[in-house]
């Protein structure tokens, strides 16, 4: 495990263009992938509006103009208008991040009314059964009727499907059921193995010849819906030749705030050991941005970046990857992101890759058709 050696403040750091606001940590489902942290009780002492409304002020001054509500489920703050309410006063753009389970159609007029820019909901399989097992509660049928109420009210809709080995094999019928909703974007997430999705990799993780389907898929579908659907297609990490440029690189141009008022540089970045993590109640946002230990150590490629990325030209593009995924797979957040090629520890994922397929190949894992019901489940 590295240690953390002082970094000196970057000199006038880049300015953070996007706010991760999770509200609230509360959520109606308990997916397998789920992104919440797995001690969900150190965080019960959620931020008040008017701390909500003190930290929007911050961040507008500090650069931020996208504000991204999340949560667990946002729409579970009884005060969700008013921090929309604010967060438009100071001219930024928001955008609901939902399972829209509860968004009724007095509730959405609501925040429409309040200023709300965009929605996104999240989509878990293309039917009724599959979805409601993957989100461990019935709700297919309330997102579906949520997501024809948002474009009836206007909305710009973009729907998020985060993939795995239980669904990716429904792609087509994803595809053609975002088209039947008339969704502007369309979000195709391969699983970010972190907290409960690294509890569940082995059951989620999907095979190479599922990836290969997809891929030709999705160029279709990209083909044929020009102009009518943007699809976003990310790739799965653990089968990319390099690495994604995580964040856009951290603390450079995005920053997450949890329900109870901690910063961090991506949502995942709780779980690096050693790093003292600032407090939007003890701290002003622009001192954690600007001065912050936590937001200062690795941003400067040249404090801590070793080879082979320190010499690559990829560096200032995928900025030697990510740090959270680094330390989980190999101890060692500041070593080379093993899903790199390159990377002198790329054999931790290799391996797993390899134990995934050699099973599919023995007929030992799931597909859509045959859900497996181990998987570990938020509470």
């Amino acid at each position: 495990m590295s240690s953390m050696p002082s970094v000196p403040p970057t000199t006038n750091p880049p300015r953070p263009v996007g706010l991760l606001a999770e509200l609230t940590y509360r959520c109606p489902l308990h997916c397998p992938y789920c992104s919440n942290p797995l001690n969900l009780a150190a965080y019960r002492e959620e931020l008040t509006l008017d701390e909500w409304r003190r930290v929007l002020n911050e961040a507008r001054a500090l650069g931020v103009w996208q504000v991204h509500l999340s949560g667990g489920e946002p729409l579970l703050r009884r005060d969700l208008q008013q921090i929309i309410s604010h967060a438009r006063a100071l001219g930024c753009y928001t955008n609901l991040i939902t399972s829209a389970v509860g968004l009724a159609p007095a509730r959405a007029e609501t925040l429409q009314q309040a200023g709300l820019d965009h929605v996104q909901i999240s989509i878990q399989a293309a039917d009724p059964a599959g979805s409601d097992w993957l989100a461990g509660t019935p709700s297919f049928a309330r997102k579906l009727a949520a997501a024809r109420l948002v474009k009836a009210l206007g909305f710009p809709l973009t729907l998020n499907v985060v993939l795995h080995r239980h669904n990716l094999d429904q792609l087509a019928a994803i595809l053609a059921l975002a088209e039947e909703l008339r969704a502007d974007r369309l979000e195709l997430a391969n699983t970010q193995y972190y907290g409960w999705a690294l509890r569940n990799r082995a059951a989620l993780l999907p095979t190479r010849a599922q990836l290969q389907r997809a891929e030709i898929i999705v160029r279709a579908a990209r083909a044929r819906l020009a102009g009518q659907m943007e699809i976003i297609y990310v790739v799965a990490d653990y089968y990319s030749r390099y690495p994604k440029p995580c964040m856009q690189g951290w603390g450079r141009q995005q920053l997450t705030i949890t329900p109870t008022g901690t910063v961090l540089p991506c949502p995942a970045a709780a779980q690096l050991p050693g790093l003292p993590i600032p407090q939007v109640r003890e701290r002003p946002l622009a001192w954690i941005w600007d001065e912050s230990p936590l937001f200062h150590r690795f941003r400067d490629l040249d404090q801590w970046m070793a080879d082979p990325c320190r010499s690559c030209p990829r560096r200032a593009r995928d900025f030697g990857g990510c740090r959270c995924q680094a330390f989980l797979l190999t101890g060692d957040m500041t070593a080379t992101d093993p899903v790199c090629h390159l990377a002198p520890r790329h054999d931790v994922v290799r391996t797993i890759v390899r134990e995934v397929n050699e099973a599919e190949a023995a007929g030992a894992t799931g597909t859509a058709s045959a859900l497996t019901p181990d998987m570990y489940r938020r509470q």
